[in-house]
């Protein structure tokens, strides 16, 4: 079954606003298991859009690579 965009989008806008109080930013491994049905590659496409239209950030350690909605939580340009 192949994800449609605005319904992927919603469940991982939900996802996310759900844990909100706990953390904002999230792994990869956290949204595939919100399709367990679909491969991981088109997941990821799924996040790309949504980071290239400004849904959600992309953050990295260098090591460790996460995502959170834009604007919510902490994130690199604002960290010291």
């Amino acid at each position: 079954m192949a994800l449609v965009f605005e319904e992927a989008k919603a469940k991982i806008v939900e996802f996310i606003n759900s844990k909100a109080k706990m953390k904002s930013k999230f792994y990869f491994n956290d949204f595939t298991a919100l399709f367990p049905e679909e491969k991981g590659r088109d997941v990821k496409k799924i996040l790309t859009q949504m980071i290239n239209e400004e849904t959600l950030v992309f953050w990295s350690s260098g090591s460790t690579s996460m995502y959170g909605l834009h604007g919510a939580g902490k994130h690199a340009d604002g960290e010291d």
